[in-house]
């Protein structure tokens, strides 16, 4: 895996963009654009912002396969680079999901 990290410092043009992600995760490849977010976290080149874009795919990735604990924290990963960015009420959402029960379900 170092290799390939290195590779992608000296190859940068491999990488897919965030934009190329989103549209794999709009078009439900959550698997490949998990793959393409994982190249760009581990990617030592990269500035903050795109890491922090990246961290959040990511999450939005593992969110669509189901892993919500995964997801989670990608999540957090994305909110320490940038607290105001969108991953902060894609967090916020899961935990008001997670926080949430209907009392009646509880006691029939």
């Amino acid at each position: 895996m170092v290799f390939r990290a290195q590779w992608l410092i000296l190859h940068p043009e491999s990488m897919k963009t965030i934009q190329e992600i989103k549209e794999m995760l709009s078009r439900s490849e959550g698997q490949e654009a998990l793959e393409a977010a994982n190249e760009i976290v581990e990617n030592k080149g990269v500035d903050r912002d795109m890491l922090a874009n990246a961290y959040y795919l990511r999450g939005n990735a593992y969110r669509q396969q189901g892993n919500v604990r995964m997801a989670l924290n990608s999540y957090l990963e994305s909110m320490e680079l940038d607290p105001d960015g969108p991953a902060a009420e894609a967090y916020r959402h899961i935990q008001e999901l997670l926080d949430f029960y209907n009392k009646d379900y509880y006691n029939p």
